[in-house]
């Protein structure tokens, strides 16, 4: 589930809500009870960055390309080493 951040436009009251994605944006401000709020649009709060496991799991064999390994499957299929030498 999505944490959405919505704001008061009559107070300005910011807050945080985890909801479903199916669930109504909410309307009524907790701090001053007027109907003006309104969802923000705003960053995700994760980023996938470096090695890790999405690069790593769910291969097997062959299929894996390891960061910094020096040899890896190229767009045509055919390994190559990273040595120097054309492919």
């Amino acid at each position: 589930m999505p944490i959405y951040e919505y704001e008061c436009k009559a107070c300005g009251h910011r807050l945080e809500k985890l909801q479903k994605l199916s669930a109504e944006p909410l309307t009524d401000c907790p701090a001053c009870a007027a109907s003006a709020l309104s969802r923000l649009v705003s960053a995700a709060g994760f980023r996938l960055a470096g090695g890790g496991w999405y690069e790593t799991d769910f291969k097997s064999g062959a299929k894996k390309n390891l960061a910094g390994d020096g040899g890896g499957a190229t767009s045509d299929g055919k390994t190559s080493k990273m040595d120097g030498a054309a492919v």
